[in-house]
């Protein structure tokens, strides 16, 4: 059983940068291929980050790419989401989440863990 636990959310200003962090625990990290996901109020939650078992492949989606970058340590067992030139339609609750596999993917039901979220509020 893997625990995800996100952190470094916060409020910050339009133009700003913020970087998330995501410790996992319990299982062999670097097994897990790893992504980030937000959920916006009244959205459904979207793929925002993925990268693979060792970190060579990464994926971003189109709304944040050249913005947001994809990190992760598998000595330390964490993951990491770089926010840069932040914009209020950034405003969200971000997960963290693990599969099993060596690629992430964009769907959430192929994820088996979870963190609770951390909240990411970008004011105008």
């Amino acid at each position: 059983q893997v625990q995800l636990v996100e952190s470094g959310g916060g409020l910050v200003q339009a133009g700003g940068s913020l970087r998330l962090s995501c410790a996992a625990s319990g299982g062999t990290f670097s097994s897990y291929a790893m992504a980030w996901f937000r959920q916006a109020p009244g959205k459904e939650r979207e793929f925002v980050a993925g990268i693979s078992q060792s970190g060579s492949m990464r994926t971003i989606a189109d709304s944040v790419k050249a913005r947001f970058t994809i990190s992760r340590d598998n000595y330390k067992n964490t993951v990491y989401l770089q926010m840069n030139s932040l914009k209020p339609e950034d405003t969200a609750v971000y997960y963290c989440a693990a599969k099993s596999g060596i690629y992430p993917t964009t769907t959430t039901r192929h994820y088996d863990y979870w963190g609770q979220g951390t909240q990411v509020t970008v004011s105008s």
